[in-house]
């Protein structure tokens, strides 16, 4: 067994005070002073759970069903490891062993009884109360499970929970312990030393350190690394042992960016007083008022005897810039800060295509798990393609494709269950109606059975609105977009309701003309009935003319659906108009129906025009969807965020295609990219290591866009070092999205992604700022950080 525990010099006392179970390497505080070691069998486990009863039966390990298809049904013996965050999953056949390995930290959910789509499918053999399912976070796909009893699927669905409440209860950021990152480092270490120990002997030869430094994604060399085994081998038997791996580690570790900055403020003395921290503090922009300097000691710093001296040593330096107090995303900025008494009209509200698709729009997977995790990334605006189903029962799914189908009635109760579980403000269920009036009345009763007093069925003061009413007003409450019958049936004007809805017309005249004869026979077929027609309140879809007629006729109830092409035709001939449009009314924009993988196109381009429903495909990853998180990142992701002022105004000068107008001032930023550190692996690369660079861009107006990158760093996935400062001129930053790019460089071929992060420019902070990036599907990718400073002043 590997007991790490830490010594340091107490700087009053002179002398050596020791931390019990505290590991150096990963700069762990009390939060987890319970680990024990990192290779050895004593338990990782977070404080107060090792006497749980319910994480006692997760050791030991059960046998569950693995549930996948109505006849896929596989047992297999899952088992929490020791680091308290692992879960083994094996399968043992009578000559070879099938082994996976999930993460707690992976989780999203865990739902108990049939509350999967999957489960509701195929899990009817097995009785509910013995059902569970695990969520995970980004893309990946649910596991359903059954276990052997009721009590048993009790036990690990509380035990799994109980262990997730452990980690979001070190993660959250005003809890006063430092943050749970650290720990993330410590189970990453465990895991690499497990698998670089062949022999399972608790100790590390060379070859094993060689093979442990390949896994960390460091090719170091060999001379330079077998001196540092030497200098760690005290034993001198050419194996490393536990304080020896200790020393190894801290040495890889060890950041010296951090140590030289730590420096040159704590002067010769090495130690932080408050006076000195309220100067670093300074130059970060922030508050450098001594008592401000008095509580990131009392909360950061690691030694009791420093504390009451109110100092700061570099072990709580740096657990400080590691913290959320450290992170480049402003941290009021994750509360919901805006002024959310505004009309509809004056947000950008993130908004989701096709919703019901988990892959592409010609013959992917409909479910009602793409809804709930819509929900759950903040989305407030879905869409539902409402097709006539057999025995009277409408279905969605993509028309005229070979996407699979799901029931209307499925969904509705998934709105219901999810919509408000992670913001309370309103959602708007964008209706595609293919139904004829008979289904369009079970539309509606599904609907008013199933979400109550959530859906809004009128005005909320009963008079025909004079201005949209805002997301505070509306909160959980549930619009409907559609179109409506006219108040006068034989009054000509109002007939336009009859028109062919705007995105069916773009698409047909694009790319669908084949079906064009089949869709006007469907058309027929579905007249609105007046009682699907009553529940559309504040989003009345009207075809759209001009943004002449439109802004001299149009009521703020109604609104109009663009496709992308026709949105980027309006910007680029009537970007003013278009702004002052969407100033008073929504609007729509959706992609283009000739993508059959479902891309996506650019969303900033309509957010410059105040475009407020965005519309992108959320099961497509891809930098438009990084930029979609990073507008929503902000403003507590509740899905709405406030437009910059000059897109707000009624009579707004802007001019979305060259960032004109009242309001914006330019900005100089400066990012100077100093460090990475612990990059993943590519998977297609196990071999290798990454040669990394990293890319920032600028998404913005036109004149602001652009792309600057570092040189690449050969064989150092590890810890890169770069010290390159790139500027950017921003036009119009109040719009801009900074975009932190990390790839791996390939003389052949293309750059491989490794990881990211995005996030609005006014929601960035100054001064040394660490980032976490994030995977392709948004999923975090912790321990990996990017060290960078960061400046900006008005020009």
């Amino acid at each position: 067994m590997f007991l790490l525990q830490e010594c340091y010099q107490d700087p009053y006392t002179e002398q050596h005070v020791e931390l019990p179970g505290l590991v150096r390497v990963t700069r762990l505080t009390a939060e987890v002073v319970a680990l024990g070691g990192l290779m050895g069998s004593s338990p990782l486990l977070p404080a107060g759970l090792t006497d749980d009863e319910d994480i006692k039966v997760m050791l030991k390990g059960s046998f569950l069903w693995k549930i996948k298809s109505r006849r896929r049904k596989k047992e297999r013996f899952y088992r929490l490891q020791e680091d308290g965050l692992t879960i083994l999953s094996e399968r043992c056949f009578k000559r070879a062993r099938s082994k996976q390995i999930f993460s707690i930290t992976h989780m999203e959910a865990v739902r108990e009884g049939c509350q999967s789509e999957g489960l509701r499918k195929h899990g009817r053999s097995f009785p509910e109360t013995r059902c569970l399912t695990i969520v995970f976070k980004g893309r990946r796909k649910n596991l359903d499970l059954a276990a052997q009893s009721e009590e048993e699927a009790k036990r690990w669905a509380r035990g799994l929970k109980n262990l997730m409440a452990k980690v979001e209860a070190m993660s959250q950021r005003e809890n006063l312990s430092p943050t749970f990152f650290p720990y993330i480092t410590c189970i990453w270490i465990h895991d690499i030393l497990h698998r670089a120990d062949k022999n399972k002997d608790n100790k590390m030869s060379f070859k094993e350190i060689k093979d442990m430094l390949k896994m960390i994604n460091i090719d170091m060399n060999d001379i330079y690394a077998y001196q540092l085994f030497q200098e760690c081998d005290k034993s001198s038997n050419d194996r490393l042992e536990e304080h020896e791996i200790e020393e190894f580690c801290t040495l890889l570790m060890k950041r010296p960016e951090l140590e030289e900055l730590f420096h040159r403020y704590s002067g010769q003395d090495l130690v932080l007083s408050a006076k000195e921290l309220g100067a670093f503090l300074q130059d970060q922009g922030e508050a450098a008022d001594l008592a401000h300097a008095h509580r990131i000691i009392q909360t950061y710093e690691l030694s009791e005897k420093a504390k009451q001296h109110d100092r700061m040593m570099l072990d709580g330096f740096m657990m400080y810039l590691l913290s959320a107090a450290g992170d480049i995303l402003n941290q009021e900025h994750t509360n919901v800060y805006q002024d959310m008494s505004q009309p509809l009209c004056h947000y950008f509200i993130s908004t989701s295509h096709n919703t019901y698709l988990t892959d592409n729009q010609i013959g992917g997977a409909s479910s009602t798990e793409a809804y709930i995790r819509a929900f759950m990334e903040g989305c407030r605006c879905v869409e539902l393609d409402c097709w006539e189903g057999s025995n009277g029962e409408p279905i969605i799914y993509h028309g005229h494709t070979l996407t699979s189908k799901i029931l209307f009635r499925d969904v509705i109760e998934i709105i219901r269950d999810y919509a408000f579980k992670h913001s309370s403000y309103p959602v708007i269920l964008s209706l595609e109606n293919h139904c004829g009036p008979e289904q369009q009345v079970t539309m509606v009763r599904h609907m008013k059975a199933i979400l109550g007093d959530m859906l809004l069925t009128q005005t909320l003061d009963g008079q025909v609105p004079k201005e949209l009413p805002s997301p505070e007003q509306l909160k959980g409450k549930i619009l409907v977009k559609g179109k409506k019958l006219p108040d006068l049936v034989c009054d000509p004007e109002n007939m336009s309701f009859l028109s062919d809805n705007p995105e069916e017309e773009e698409e047909e005249e694009e790319e669908e003309r084949v079906l064009r004869r089949e869709r006007r026979r469907a058309k027929d077929a579905a007249q609105l009935s007046q009682e699907l027609s009553d529940l559309v309140v504040y989003c009345q879809a009207v075809p759209f003319q001009s943004l002449e007629q439109a802004l001299r006729s149009q009521q703020p109830g109604q609104m109009s659906s663009f496709s992308e092409r026709k949105a980027r035709k309006l910007i680029k001939e009537s970007g003013n108009d278009l702004v002052r449009y969407n100033a008073r009314h929504l609007s729509r924009i959706y992609p283009l129906g000739l993508k059959m993988n479902s891309s996506n196109y650019n969303p900033q381009e309509m957010w410059n025009a105040g475009c407020q429903l965005v519309a992108l495909n959320f099961q497509t990853p891809g930098w438009e969807m990084d930029l979609n998180h990073g507008r929503f990142l902000v403003n507590g992701r509740c899905g709405y965020v406030l437009k910059p002022s000059f897109l707000r105004r009624r009579q707004a000068s802007f001019d979305p295609e060259s960032g004109q107008g009242p309001g914006p001032r330019a900005t100089l930023l400066l990012v100077k990219v100093i460090t990475a550190q612990q990059l993943p692996k590519l998977n297609n690369k196990k071999s290798s290591i990454v040669d990394p660079f990293v890319r920032v861009e600028i998404h913005g107006v036109r004149a602001d866009c652009s792309s600057k990158q570092t040189e690449y760093k050969l064989n150092n996935g590890f810890n890169p070092r770069w010290e390159e400062t790139l500027s950017f001129q921003l036009r119009v930053p109040e719009l801009a999205l900074v975009r932190f790019v990390v790839e791996d460089y390939d003389t052949t071929s293309c750059n491989d992604f490794v990881g990211q992060f995005t996030l609005p420019f006014t929601s960035l902070r100054e001064g040394y700022r660490h980032i976490h990036l994030l995977s392709r599907d948004g999923a975090s990718l912790a321990p990996a950080t990017l060290f960078v400073h960061i400046k900006s002043k008005k020009m």
